[in-house]
């Protein structure tokens, strides 16, 4: 059996690579993968040739090594069981089924240590959504929600859908979910939303003259920048924004001389690769990881992995994605 690797070899292109299955070194296990999720805000930037290439895939994980250039090999949800292990690995792994921050290949090696064992009670494609729930409870540890606070979420993808589940959980005084795709906002309903609104009726939503006029808080999770600047007009006084969106190289021409300047609004970034300084005495990586395995068990995943295709049919599924076609939420690779 050969293996299979996904490969971005250019703007709106992908490849299918096929080589010889790896062998494990002594102290490496192999997976064969069942099932791996796209992550459709940062490929759908490498898809489109929008990742900045000055930067590193991501330091913190060995299976993502280089820089944002082409053919680049990418994805970090993958699901599977353990195959084979080498000589200096218990047996006890082999049947083993793991997850693994790993790009999108039919079999890949790791080391004991860069796998996760998939608890009982949580099915394989739920099982590739641990990053993003890990994203999604990054965020409102850095939003801090508190009691009676009105929120809103602009972007209603995968991380924002998990974003809106986990903040419905909050006793806020109104939780307000943002897309532009009806299905979306369906769907942030059902997940716990007290109201989704696409972005043309944000102004009827935010009566300036009104009491309580604004946000407290708002998470920026679409991927546009011209969502930041709506969520600076709805925010209220001292409103806090959190920017959870990664951009690329496209820019932010933010307008900051109104409400931004008047309501003292603070705008800070989240990046799931760290953990808030304020929260490092108590928190880390391990730690939160261990809570996105908790939660996903109990959270509405089904709803959320809406189309599922073989590897081979890479190339059709990026283009669904980049035409933001209506109904379509997350993807899942099957092997």
């Amino acid at each position: 059996m050969m293996r299979r690797r996904l490969s971005f070899v250019a703007p709106g292109e992908v490849e299918l690579e096929r080589t010889d299955r790896p062998s494990p070194d002594p102290d490496q296990l192999r997976v064969e993968t069942t099932a791996s999720a796209i992550s459709s805000g940062t490929e759908l930037l490498i898809y489109r040739g929008e990742a900045p290439e000055r930067l590193a895939v991501d330091e913190s994980l060995p299976a993502l090594s280089g820089r944002f250039t082409y053919p680049l090999c990418y994805g970090y949800a993958a699901v599977g069981v353990v195959d084979e292990v080498g000589v200096d690995v218990a047996d006890e792994w082999i049947g083993e089924r793991v997850f693994a921050f790993n790009p999108h290949e039919s079999h890949f090696l790791a080391s004991p240590g860069e796998v996760f064992p998939v608890p009982d009670g949580i099915d394989t494609p739920s099982a590739t959504l641990l990053p993003l729930v890990e994203t999604a409870v990054n965020f409102v540890h850095d939003g801090t929600p508190r009691l009676g606070e009105r929120v809103a979420a602009f972007g209603q993808g995968t991380v924002g859908l998990l974003t809106t589940e986990l903040l419905s959980k909050f006793p806020l005084e109104q939780l307000i979910a943002i897309d532009p795709v009806e299905t979306r906002r369906e769907l942030a309903r059902r997940l716990g939303a007290d109201r989704a609104i696409a972005p043309a009726a944000l102004e009827a939503q935010y009566d300036p003259e009104s009491e309580h006029a604004g946000t407290d808080l708002a998470f920026e999770l679409s991927g546009n920048p011209e969502a930041l600047d709506d969520a600076i007009r709805t925010a209220g006084y001292d409103g806090r924004i959190v920017v959870g969106s990664w951009y690329g190289t496209k820019e932010a021409t933010l307008d900051l001389g109104a409400e931004f300047h008047r309501n003292r609004i603070t705008v800070e970034s989240s990046q799931v690769s760290t953990v808030d300084p304020d929260l490092r005495g108590r928190w880390d990586a391990d730690r939160r990881l261990s809570a996105a395995w908790e939660l996903l068990a109990d959270l509405d995943t089904e709803s959320l992995i809406t189309h599922r295709e073989p590897l081979s049919n890479a190339e059709a599924a990026y283009k669904r994605l980049e035409e933001k076609a209506d109904g379509v939420v997350t993807t899942l690779f099957e092997y």
